[in-house]
């Protein structure tokens, strides 16, 4: 797993969820198992530009494109343009 994969997951674990000590990996069904909302995954999307250093933009994004670690990565390099200068992080 990358670093940017844990960083994500230890995010969700404790700012989404709430349950540090649960259990998921990059191949976790996240949205369509009802385990995060809709509503989490704009915070999901900030964390994601911040460990991919990229701007993601939410337009061409769907809530399939983020069901798992694994697809927010893959989302984030599909679709994702290099950051230029400093921005703040949200982690």
């Amino acid at each position: 797993m990358t670093d940017a994969g844990r960083k994500i997951i230890d995010f969700i674990l404790r700012k989404v969820i709430r349950r540090p000590s649960a259990k998921i990996d990059v191949d976790t069904r996240l949205v369509s198992s009802g385990l995060i909302d809709s509503f989490a995954l704009v915070d999901i999307l900030g964390v994601l530009e911040d460990v991919t250093d990229m701007d993601i933009p939410a337009g061409k994004i769907q809530p399939k494109d983020m069901d798992t670690v694994r697809l927010m990565l893959e989302t984030a390099a599909r679709v994702g343009r290099a950051r230029r200068g400093e921005v703040q992080r949200r982690i």
